[in-house]
């Protein structure tokens, strides 16, 4: 038979072909197979995996603003001069680049 080499990853295997028979119910829709992982996986977890991406999401997307809003409360309790008036003091402060990069 055949040698054929299959890489996925960090894994490499080599499968041999002992025969070339095709079963009859190997009727594939645009080269995916019902039976493959993924397509199990989002039949069962789909509905859960897209709560959670959006509940995380909107986490990080608040966060974000608060952090950002606590960076330019503590650049006025300073003293600095504020965003909307001109002042660049809040380039200077972790807190607001910290909201920036969440």
């Amino acid at each position: 038979g055949s040698l054929i080499t299959l890489s996925c990853l960090s894994h490499r295997v080599v499968c041999q072909v002992i025969s070339s028979a095709v079963p009859a119910d190997s009727v594939q829709d645009n080269g995916t197979s019902d039976s493959s992982w993924i397509t199990r996986l989002e039949s069962n977890y789909g509905f859960y995996i897209g709560l959670g991406l959006a509940v995380f999401s909107s986490f990080l997307i608040g966060s974000s603003v608060i952090l950002k809003k606590k960076g330019l409360l503590r650049l006025v309790e300073k003293g600095g001069t504020r965003a909307g008036d001109g002042g660049h003091g809040y380039l200077k402060d972790w807190l607001w680049w910290a909201g920036l990069l969440t």
